[in-house]
């Protein structure tokens, strides 16, 4: 019996994998494709849509070359593909399908003045109360009324009613499917401030607050459907169909199998992104997190709270490359475990502000509790500690707002390979941590999307489960005062920086 293989495709801000799953999950062939980003100015970031779309073509065209090398004949057996995309940032375009400006990222802040003007006016509860966010350059609409205020092209466009919105997966699928194809679902929909998470709709109220109820929208569906069907770009004989989009931090929740209420995942890299599984919702949260879709299938729609930890792994690139306190990464653990505690150092790494459950813009970074006994491995054991105090606070204030018990924290990234970072993580939530072994775990996501809406699985109970041997797992020690008192010392001066 031959068999079954999945194109995913996980669409990133720095570039595009393409990557063949086979129906085990096993990863056949993986290619990456890099992708430009612009800054016309210090807060601006930009990106070319037609980068953004040869990017993905390229990343496919170079995996079916390598796969149709080594698996002659098999093409055909490639039954669906998936696509997991950058959330937030968005294009815009014409009746013609030519973009009307460059694809705006979502680490653009061009519209904190925006921002600050829909705060004046009141909005903030409005727009919680309908999309689950906050009022945040982070999310796409505000920086649609800053294009419209500020560019005559897409101005006149708007007002016409000949500009057409789309977050990244939009974009891709319309020129995929030759303009065919103007879609969406409910992740991408949930991330850009204009869309009502409850009743499922775009939210007309919000457009016209915003003045741009004259937008093109796309059709927005489940993660899991039939969006469209594409040979991208005569890659394949016949067109393959397109039967999973989601938007990446929610395909590595889905990914991690984060299907019922109390579970949990953190990405972490750069920053991190909590998603937790919630069924206890409100629609208004009083602990900073965002309510969001988590992921949908056909049928049924998932809600998650989303805590945002600004800074992460950045704080470890800052003490090598900033402060020269190590010169490679293999170095960190040994320096952390070296010490059995920490004397008292704290480092608070609001380098960027702090983001949930503080929201503290304004804060700077500080190292506490410094001695002339204090050394490099106190600074790396701080940093480390940093990450994981951020994540209890997250998780607690999210098991205050659901009246829940985190069950368990899946956990994916790089620094994930930090066992003393894990370890400390785990004995500090007291509950159980999971790395399930798998890199691209967005692209995975996407794959089982796509392989559900093809029905290659007939529903989650029969996702295929990774090999066991890839999995790490950490439990809790029952001897951790070590750890609550470390978390003690950190409670003390965040509560000290409140006040």
């Amino acid at each position: 019996m031959s068999k079954s293989y999945i194109l995913s495709i996980d669409q990133g801000t720095s570039g595009t994998k393409a990557i063949i799953f086979d129906e085990r999950g096993t990863v056949i062939i993986k290619t990456t494709e890099p992708l430009k980003s612009y800054y016309p100015t210090a807060s601006f970031v930009e990106q070319d849509p037609f980068e953004i779309y040869q990017s993905v073509i390229n990343a496919v065209k170079n995996c079916i070359s390598k796969f149709n090398e080594q698996f002659p004949g098999e093409e055909q057996n490639i039954v669906s593909c998936g696509i997991s995309n950058q959330r937030e940032t968005f294009v815009l375009w014409d009746k013609n399908g030519n973009p009307l400006h460059n694809a705006v990222v979502w680490q653009c802040k061009r519209s904190v003045e925006v921002c600050e003007r829909l705060k004046e006016n009141n909005l903030e509860s409005a727009i919680n109360s309908s999309t689950g966010l906050t009022i945040d350059p982070y999310f796409s609409a505000t920086k649609v009324m800053w294009l419209n205020e500020n560019n005559d092209t897409v101005k006149k466009a708007i007002k016409n009613g000949e500009a057409y919105f789309g977050t990244v997966d939009t974009w891709l699928l319309y020129k995929l499917t030759n303009h065919k194809s103007f879609k969406t679902e409910y992740t991408n929909a949930s991330r850009t401030l204009f869309f009502n998470i409850y009743n499922l709709e775009w939210d007309t109220s919000l457009l016209k607050a915003f003045n741009i109820e004259n937008l093109n929208l796309p059709e927005v569906t489940f993660s899991s459907d039939r969006f469209g069907d594409s040979t991208f770009e005569g890659t394949f004989k016949k067109a393959l169909p397109i039967m999973g989009i989601i938007g990446d931090s929610q395909a590595a929740f889905f990914g991690e199998e984060c299907f019922t209420n109390g579970m949990a995942k953190a990405t972490l890299g750069t920053g991190s992104s909590i998603l937790w599984h919630a069924e206890n919702l409100s629609k208004q949260t009083d602990n900073g997190m965002l309510t969001t879709i988590g992921w949908s299938i056909e049928g049924q729609v998932n809600y998650a709270l989303e805590g945002v930890i600004v800074s992460c792994g950045s704080t470890i690139e800052w003490l090598k490359n900033q402060l020269e306190v190590f010169t490679s990464y293999q170095e960190i653990e040994p320096m952390a475990t070296s010490l059995k505690t920490n004397d008292g150092v704290y480092l608070i790494p609001a380098f960027s502000g702090m983001g949930a459950p503080y929201w503290q813009k304004d804060w700077k970074a500080s190292i506490h509790g410094l001695t002339f006994g204090t050394t490099k491995e106190h600074l790396v054991r701080a940093a480390l500690e940093s990450i994981a105090f951020q994540i209890k606070d997250v998780i607690h204030s999210i098991e205050k707002e659901t009246k829940t018990s985190l069950k368990e924290l899946k956990v994916n990234g790089g620094i994930t390979a930090n066992e003393f970072l894990m370890q400390f993580i785990a004995d500090l939530l007291k509950t159980p941590i999971t790395n399930m072994g798998i890199t691209d775990v967005s692209a995975w996501g996407a794959a089982l999307m796509s392989g559900l809406g093809v029905k290659l699985w007939r529903n989650l109970d029969t996702l295929p489960k990774l090999p066991s041997d890839m999995i790490k797992r950490y439990n809790p020690n029952k001897d951790n005062d070590i750890v609550n008192k470390a978390y003690l010392g950190w409670q003390t001066i965040i509560t000290n920086k409140t006040e």
